[in-house]
């Protein structure tokens, strides 16, 4: 019964191939589709008549129109919505909303998921995303055996008849019966809003189970896999569940963990597959065997736009559609979708790694920085510098911050960066240096500050306790989920607040 029905959701999904396919010979002529498509599925709500919805025909009257937002301009909406009001951004009522941890926002950001979203973005993406890995492995069998998912926690908001919780947890909530058939473990372990209670009870009920696929963020898989082979005193993943045979990650970049992660596999029998999911939307998986790059999803309801990240604090920037981007340049994203938001800066930055296809790659936050002294040091930069810095002094680091120090009357200023190493350096001086100069071979505003320390000293190295970057995520109450470590901000709020418990 198994092979039967492995293979006819294998026959399935394999048919979207050929829509992906056809996206790709017109992708222009798609979005330009389907941002018709939701102006007029909106033209009746509040926000549509507001902006004139019922005349907008074209992209340059929507572009005119419609202010580019953020979380606090939808606040007030968002807050009506979750008290029962219908048609306000998106026409009906909307019941779940994800609860994102995000630092765009002081507070919480409840982030509408509607139900045409879950079906047309989240769950379509994520046949897409199986439908590229049985296209990319003919021979794969992973759909004769179970699939385990690592989501977040799921809570009822009890004043009105809406649920809210991390996006994972709805979309476990709300699963199509074929992906909960193949998926373990069940909701109402999948659901444990405790981190370490669920932690406990997935390792004790997934053991046994016949897993071929892993999907979550890829820090807590992580810890997760960590815990079983301790539990079970295995060395290798492999001899817990023998078939498993590809990861499916996102949230946070796998390059800071691939070292680790390599320890706990026998050598290449397991496939990494990185995907670009938010609470927003759905918006890129990888569709090329061991290639970073991820295919740009056009038809699931979202409309991107665009902002050079050097306009981006600019009063009026420039915005831009997606035949007019250009490779190799950082944009902030901007997107309307099919759960209401509408040119809403997600406070992600993405760079074009080709046009044809549209791919990208994620480059960091609009928010995840350090530019204190005009350095302009973006994620994307420290992910290379510390993957690069590792080999080099074969050192593996488990998780990392950082942020800026500033100028005094005696010091230049400085990065600081506080290191939590699996595996630490012989020579921590040599670790320091060789980041410093891999930083300033991949961004030259980076060394022209760090010239003669006339602007920059050398990095400050703080090596961190085992554990303490774990410790400051549950003393704050992020552990599990979406929730990750913010790896660069441009002040020290991070910084002094993880040296308090150091």
């Amino acid at each position: 019964m198994k092979n039967i029905y492995g293979c006819i959701i294998s026959t399935f999904i394999k048919k979207r191939i050929k829509r992906i396919e056809s996206i790709m010979k017109t992708p222009i002529e798609i979005q330009y589709r389907l941002i018709h498509n939701l102006i007029n599925h909106a033209k009746n709500t509040e926000f549509g008549k507001k902006y004139g919805f019922i005349d907008i025909k074209k992209y340059q009257q929507f572009s005119e129109r419609i202010p580019i937002c953020e979380y606090i301009d939808l606040y007030p909406l968002v807050k009506r919505i979750r008290k029962g009001e219908k048609n306000v951004l998106w026409p009906g009522k909307i019941k779940w909303f994800a609860r994102s941890s995000g630092t765009t926002h002081k507070k919480s950001k409840y982030i509408p998921v509607t139900n045409i979203s879950m079906q047309k973005c989240h769950y379509k993406a994520g046949k897409d995303m199986l439908s590229i890995y049985l296209h990319n492995h003919p021979e794969t069998k992973i759909l004769f055996g179970k699939s385990l998912r690592l989501g977040g926690s799921h809570e009822l908001y009890k004043n009105y008849n809406t649920f809210y919780g991390d996006l994972s947890s709805i979309l476990i909530k709300n699963l199509p019966f074929w992906a909960e058939y193949i998926s373990i473990p069940k909701k109402e372990i999948a659901l444990i809003s405790e981190w370490e209670k669920k932690l406990k009870t997935l390792v004790k009920e997934t053991a046994h189970e016949d897993v071929r696929l892993l999907f979550g963020v890829c820090s807590w898989l992580l810890i997760f896999l960590n815990q079983i082979l301790k539990e079970y005193n295995k060395k290798k993943i492999n001899e817990i569940w023998p078939n498993v045979e590809v990861i499916f990650h996102g949230g946070v970049h796998l390059k800071p963990y691939i070292k680790q992660y390599n320890e706990l596999f026998y050598n290449d029998s397991i496939n990494y597959y990185d995907v670009y999911s938010a609470s927003e939307g759905f918006f890129a998986v990888q569709d090329q065997k061991k290639v970073e790059d991820l295919l740009l999803l056009l038809d699931h309801g979202i409309f991107y736009e665009f902002i050079p990240i050097k306009e981006l604090h600019n009063p009026y920037p420039n915005i831009i559609p997606i035949e007019k981007v250009e490779l190799k340049k950082n944009y902030a994203l901007v997107i309307s979708t099919n759960s209401g938001l509408w040119r809403y800066i997600i406070g992600d930055t993405i760079k074009f790694t080709s046009l044809s296809p549209y791919r990208i790659s994620i480059s960091g936050r609009t928010t995840h920085y350090i530019n204190s002294f005009g350095e302009e040091l973006i994620i994307e930069n420290a992910e290379k510098a510390i993957n690069k810095t590792c080999i080099k002094t074969n050192s593996i680091i488990h998780e990392y911050t950082a942020g800026p120090v500033y100028m005094d009357q005696k010091h230049t200023g400085a990065h600081e960066w506080i290191i939590e190493f699996k595996k630490e350096p012989r020579d921590l001086c040599l670790f320091r240096d060789t980041l410093d100069h891999e930083l300033k071979s991949l961004n030259s505003d980076y060394e022209i500050k760090r010239y003669k320390n006339l602007i920059l000293r050398p990095p400050i190295i703080q090596v961190a306790r085992n554990g303490l970057f774990y410790d400051w995520l549950k003393k704050h109450k992020k552990l599990g989920g979406q929730n990750k470590i913010p790896r660069l901000y441009n002040n020290r709020k991070y910084i002094e607040s993880i040296l308090k418990i150091k």
